[in-house]
């Protein structure tokens, strides 16, 4: 007869077995499903240059670019039952070097942020919340009904976004970002599933990818940094009107 160490093992063995081939048929029930629908369009509304330091670390000043933008994503193709999260993302490209435009783009992130997977109502953190909620409506009465709030919010999964200043700002090793031309904003997106390969947007580089517009916004050029004496003679001629 096995003891009952080795029948323990056994049984272990067996639920890893399971857990290991439903977890791979999941990650594979992805590839049925078709994720061609996703439309996302950017534009840039303002853009400034500003010299000092972007950072509380930054040993030096430098010239660094903010930026502004309006954002419409449709990702909702996205999410399916193996999808945790989204992380989508903003990067800005330029030419590297400033005196060439025909020079390699340089790529950096403006904006970015996590779009999670609608919680199931079978979770364990839903069934906890509606049994306490079951149990306190028998222990005591409401004592007054709670307003129910009228403000409209999106779809999961859909962004709009007007006006949306950029989280971080641009700069390069050179310190010099004034005049840069062609500057243009793109759409990202990554998919974290709950077991898988982690898909990435159109035009990432990384394999494997999805299908959709990532959007790309129209080219504009940096602003040229303004001086200390033109910005004095603006404000002496303000205070004389």
């Amino acid at each position: 007869m096995h003891s009952a160490l080795n029948r323990a093992q056994g049984v272990f063995g067996f639920f890893t077995t399971v857990a290991l081939f439903v977890a791979g048929l999941a990650a594979l029930s992805v590839l049925l499903y078709p994720t061609d629908a996703i439309t996302s369009s950017i534009k840039i509304r303002d853009a400034k240059v500003t010299k000092g330091r972007p950072h509380y670390y930054s040993t030096k000043k430098e010239e660094y670019a903010q930026l502004r933008f309006d954002l419409d994503a449709d990702l909702t193709p996205l999410f399916n039952w193996n999808t945790k999260q989204l992380f989508v993302y903003v990067y800005a490209s330029y030419p590297s070097d400033p005196s060439d435009p025909t020079s390699p783009l340089s790529h950096s992130v403006v904006w970015d942020t996590i779009v999670r997977a609608k919680e199931s109502p079978y979770s364990i953190d839903a069934l906890r919340e509606r049994f306490s909620r079951a149990t306190s409506s028998t222990k005591k009465r409401p004592s007054k009904m709670k307003m129910t709030s009228t403000k409209k919010t999106n779809p999961h999964g859909v962004l709009k976004l007007r006006d949306q200043r950029a989280k971080y700002s641009i700069g390069d090793v050179s310190g010099k970002m004034a005049g840069r031309e062609n500057v243009t904003l793109s759409v990202g997106w990554n998919v974290q599933p709950w077991v898988g390969a982690l898909w990435w947007s159109p035009g990432s580089g990384s394999v494997p990818r999805t299908e959709g517009d990532i959007g790309v916004s129209k080219g504009v050029d940096l602003p040229a940094l303004k001086s200390k004496v033109m910005a004095s003679a603006g404000a002496a001629g303000a205070a004389a009107v």
